[in-house]
């Protein structure tokens, strides 16, 4: 059974009536149900416990992580970032939820500033899927139409994502590289943009539909492990002393 880590900065929801009224007990209770309820096993960690949550057990025992922040990135800590970077490098899937485009994790993993245009006027978006044929894409209708949403625009500094698998349109007029999807080391990431903690996003149907495809595939473990370092031959050498060299 997948096991999913889901990471929450759970902040917003403690201190403004607006998003608590939307997500009584936090983005990450929303996100962990719908997890639960297509058949993971799920557990919630959050910034203001200890370690962020984000022990070597629970992180050992954790197959795909998602994270969401906004507020506090640089309260992250440093030693708690390279842990969850170690953990991504040695296989563990990484599903990056909107705002956390600023986490101190994609910025590493990125290697770049990964800024972007925005704008907050509760207008709509069309969330194109430009590759249909892609896992993460299963079940999804041609697009999905969120009636309210924060505004994400290019240029979104990021490398070129090894598949891109949503564009979104906004109803002002900006598009955006919404669905990126990436290989670090042995572990897979996926940057899904919707998500602003104001509007029931969360709860939209196709979006929870896409946040469990990209659980899915971010935790699939396919393909050899690759060997580093010093490594004895396949084939025998001829190491003798008349051996021609080329």
């Amino acid at each position: 059974m997948t096991r999913v880590t889901v990471w929450n900065e759970y902040r917003h929801e403690r201190e403004s009536d607006v998003v608590a009224d939307v997500y009584p007990d936090g983005i990450h209770a929303v996100l962990a149900d719908v997890f639960e309820e297509a058949g993971f096993e799920v557990e919630t960690a959050t910034l203001d416990e200890p370690e962020h949550g984000l022990s070597e057990d629970v992180l050992d025992r954790t197959d795909v992580l998602t994270w969401w922040g906004h507020a506090a990135h640089g309260e992250v800590d440093d030693r708690i970032v390279d842990r969850v970077q170690e953990r991504v490098l040695d296989g563990m899937g990484l599903l990056v939820l909107h705002s956390a485009h600023y986490s101190k994790i994609f910025k590493r993993l990125m290697g770049t500033t990964c800024s972007l245009k925005w704008r907050e006027a509760a207008e709509t978006e069309r969330l194109w899927v430009v590759e249909p044929g892609h896992p993460i894409a299963d079940g999804v209708d041609e697009y999905i139409e969120l009636d309210e949403a924060e505004m994400y625009g290019e240029r979104f500094d990021i490398p070129a994502p090894e598949t891109l698998v949503f564009t979104s349109w906004f109803e002002g007029g900006e598009v955006f590289r919404s669905g990126c999807c990436y290989r670090r080391g042995n572990g897979r990431v996926f940057y899904f943009r919707p998500g602003h903690e104001t509007y029931p996003v969360y709860h939209d149907e196709a979006v929870q539909q896409v946040l469990v495809n990209g659980v899915r595939w971010a935790a699939a473990d396919d393909g050899p492990t690759p060997t580093f370092g010093n490594a004895d031959p396949i084939e025998p050498i001829d190491m003798s002393d008349d051996r021609t060299v080329h």
